[in-house]
């Protein structure tokens, strides 16, 4: 796996992101021990769940808690696909199994539905396409 993207800031963002919710676990246990006789060891081995759940989850997400990652424009560019409605200059197109949102790049004619669209690039979620010429 490439581990270049494991800079301490992708693991400063996704552990920023992470805490809220085991907080907010850790609170509501606590507080229910005031109510319910649970004992300390259970409060703790829940949180320490949590907190080991989203260690090992770390591996498999965290190209979506890095900003800089191309991974989704270096897939994505150059693929084929389908206009499922018009573009003029904005809709949506089929890439496989998938629904994107798609802009008609540089101005370029408008696409129609059912035309064949090519990625040449990516604006956050926002294929940019244009007419695809190749059969």
């Amino acid at each position: 796996m490439e581990r270049k993207g494991w800079s301490a800031k992708v693991m400063l963002r996704y552990a920023l992101l992470q805490i809220p919710f085991t907080a907010l676990v850790s609170v509501v246990l606590i507080l229910l021990r005031k109510w319910v006789d649970l004992p300390i060891w259970f409060v703790c081995a829940l949180v320490a769940l949590l907190v080991i759940k989203d260690i090992a989850l770390y591996p498999l997400v965290w190209r979506a808690y890095d900003p800089d990652s191309s991974a989704l424009t270096d897939q994505m560019e150059g693929a084929r696909g389908i206009a499922i409605e018009d573009l003029h200059p904005t809709g949506y197109v089929e890439i496989g199994a998938e629904r994107w949102q798609a802009e008609v790049t540089g101005g370029g004619p408008s696409i129609r539905r059912g035309q064949r669209v090519r990625v040449r690039g990516i604006r956050g979620l926002t294929l940019l396409v244009q007419l695809d010429t190749e059969n």
